[in-house]
Parts: C-alpha cells; sequence; structure tokens
C-alpha cells in the first residue's frame, strides 16, 4: 500500500505527461503482479462501488479525533474532500509499519461487502492505525468507491508497453472488455491465449481531439477523410464464435438494450468487428437515405433493462459503420484508411448498415490514407 499511495500522490504531482510515464513505469517493473492486475482495473474505472458509506467513515474518524461535530463539518467545509479531510485530521502514525499490499487491501475489501457497520468500523480503524496520511487518503478514496486518478490509459498502456516489451496496441486491446481483477492473474491479463473472454473483447476506442495545427497545415485535404460527427452512443458490434456482442465506449455490454441489432449476427461474417454510432433512426430507405432521430429519443432506451414491443417501434436504433476493425478475424488497425473504407463497404454495405460518408458528392469515394 506505501508503494500505491507513493505512486497516486507522486502522479499527482508530476503534471507532464512524461514525467507520469516515467512514474508510472518505475511502479509497474517494482511491484507485484498482482498489485499490478488492481492498478490496471482502478485506472480504467474497474474500482468496486461504496463497500462503506461515508457516514460510517465519519463516524470513525470522530471515534479517533473525538471532535465535535461542528468542528468536523468546518473542516470538510474548508478542505471540499471527506477522504482528505479525514487523512488530515487523524493523528500522524509515528513508525507504523504497514506489511499490507494493494492487492492484500482490495481483497480484504471486498470481503467486507456483506460485513455489518460494526465489523466494517472495526476493520477501518485497524488499517488507519497501520498508515501514514498519504495512505490513509488513498484507503478512503478506495473504501467508499470514489477513487479517481487523473492519468490516461494511453500513459497506463505505454509505460505497460515499456515493460511487458508488448505493443502499445496489444496491451490497450488486452485491457480493454469484460475482466474481472478478482479472477485474473497479469500474465492472463496480457497473453490473449489466456484470456477467455476474447471472443467478446473490443478494441479500444480511439476519439476525436482538436486539432493542434491550423488546418490549412494539414497539408492536402485529399490525403484525408472528414465525416459528420453523429449524435448517439459510440460502439462496437463484434461477430466472433457465431456470436454478436454490442458495446459502448464506456466498455459497457449493451448487446440486450438494442435487440434490433442482432440482425447483423446473420448478416455479417464470423471475425469481424465494426466501429460506428447507435442513433436514434426516424426513417430509412436505404443505407445512403436515412434521417437519424434524436438523442432525447435514444436515451429513452439507454436507462431501459427490458424493452417493449412499444418501445422497438416508437424509439427504432440503427447503427452507423465508421471503421472496420477486424475482418476473418484478423485485426486491420494498421491498414490505411483508405484499403479499410473498402474492405468496410465490400463486408458491411450488403449487411444493410447505414454507412457513414465522407465529405464527397460520390457517396463510397475513398479518399485517402488518414482520417
Amino acid at each position: 500500500m506505501k508503494n500505491f499511495s507513493r505512486l497516486i500522490w507522486e502522479l499527482s504531482a508530476n503534471t507532464g505527461t512524461s514525467a507520469k510515464l516515467e512514474v508510472l513505469g518505475e511502479y509497474f517493473k517494482s511491484s507485484s503482479d498482482a498489485d499490478k492486475v488492481w492498478v490496471i482495473a482502478l485506472f480504467t474505472g474497474r474500482r468496486p462501488k461504496g463497500i462503506v458509506k461515508t457516514s460510517l467513515i465519519r463516524e470513525c474518524c470522530l471515534a479517533v479525533t473525538r471532535l465535535p461535530d461542528w468542528l468536523f463539518e468546518e473542516s470538510y467545509h474548508t478542505v471540499g474532500d471527506l477522504a482528505e479531510t479525514i487523512a488530515l485530521l487523524l493523528p500522524e502514525q509515528e513508525d507504523n509499519v504497514n506489511e499490507y499490499s494493494l492487492s492484500d487491501y482490495m481483497t480484504q475489501l471486498l470481503q467486507m461487502r456483506k460485513a455489518t457497520d460494526e465489523v466494517k468500523k472495526e476493520y477501518i480503524l485497524a488499517a488507519w492505525n497501520k498508515m501514514n496520511r498519504q495512505e490513509i487518503f488513498v484507503f478512503n478514496k478506495l473504501i467508499t468507491g470514489g477513487f479517481r486518478i487523473g492519468i490516461s490509459q494511453k500513459s497506463m498502456v505505454n509505460a505497460l508497453a515499456r515493460v511487458t516489451d508488448l505493443p502499445a496496441a496489444v496491451i490497450a486491446h488486452r485491457i480493454s472488455g469484460n475482466w474481472d481483477p478478482e479472477l485474473i492473474s497479469f500474465n492472463e491479463l496480457m497473453n490473449d491465449e489466456n484470456n477467455t473472454a476474447s471472443a467478446s473483447k473490443p478494441y479500444p476506442f480511439y476519439l476525436a481531439y482538436a486539432l493542434d495545427l491550423h488546418p490549412e497545415e494539414l497539408g492536402d485535404p485529399n490525403a484525408w477523410q472528414a465525416e459528420w460527427k453523429w449524435d448517439g452512443i459510440r460502439g462496437q458490434i463484434i461477430r466472433r464464435n457465431s456470436e454478436m456482442f454490442v458495446w459502448s465506449r464506456g466498455e459497457e455490454l449493451i448487446t440486450e438494450k438494442f435487440p434490433e441489432l442482432n440482425e447483423l449476427l446473420h448478416a455479417i461474417p464470423d471475425g469481424t468487428v465494426i466501429d460506428g454510432e447507435i442513433i436514434s433512426m426516424a426513417h430509412q430507405q436505404d443505407k445512403f437515405d436515412f434521417k437519424p432521430g434524436s438523442f432525447a429519443t435514444l436515451q429513452t432506451r439507454i436507462s431501459r433493462k427490458t424493452i417493449s414491443r412499444k418501445q422497438l417501434t416508437e424509439a427504432p436504433v440503427g447503427f452507423i459503420a465508421y471503421d472496420i476493425m477486424e475482418a476473418n478475424g484478423k485485426d486491420y488497425r494498421e491498414l490505411p484508411l483508405m484499403d479499410r473504407r473498402s474492405m468496410l463497404e465490400s463486408i458491411v454495405a450488403p449487411a444493410c448498415t447505414t454507412l457513414s460518408l465522407p465529405f464527397t458528392t460520390d457517396p463510397i469515394q475513398r479518399l485517402g490514407n488518414a482520417g
């Protein structure tokens, strides 16, 4: 836990990307494989939900500090963060010896999920007694489910690439999807052959970024492909092993939410992954003649666990294909966009899926190698 809390503070203290990359790289080199898995999980949003209520952790702090309620509230109001407030109020532990690692604490915390408040209180007080302020702050974030860190997934992936000698793109793919840090080892996570969830695994989503240069400095417009930005849910449709999976950009498996897309199970070949946008579809005559509905209409579908026939009729959805990332079970992300666009048209167009069209008078003209 000392190493992990030191990592968090060093990442917070360094604002430059290269400095954060160096800090992460050193941590991955020196930490245990079990801790590496949990760091990857926590940094990619796979943190456990709040295991301890904030009222209980507040009660624990008052029991140790014996502060009156009003002084605690004033301190909390001044600091603005409960985990930090408690870390500052608790007495400093001198010569604390904390033999537990991050993975030890995560295992213990997950075992506490169904414990009584009294058992949780005893555990928290005993844990604090072994920690310095930095560790208490990080520990408090973990037990309340409020852990967040200002580090991009790209930086973490690049740091792992330095340690494992695997390409960054391969690592980004292998840490995506639906995996459980309680059940998978670091070797299994990094080795795709040992990953039992690989059939459903999506590729990392490549997002849009603001230009660093003026548009005129990008060169010949014919070397680029520009497309409309659609107002929907970014998603990937995956067909592998005769099964279909639909993933959102937030790496949530949403196959059941949009049963209309199941029609693609028999329309696209096995071993195909398509990147695109799930949108509300007001009207569609063919793949080049469609009218998108409002995002508000789409939102009526997002929160539903089960979809009624009425909703399928009143709020239908469609899928606009942007790109093809896998075909015949082969990763084609390194192929130029011009070639991928050609594959997209040959594989997706026959499936009657709407294609995202480049800014051109010819709806299927291919415009270049980058986009």
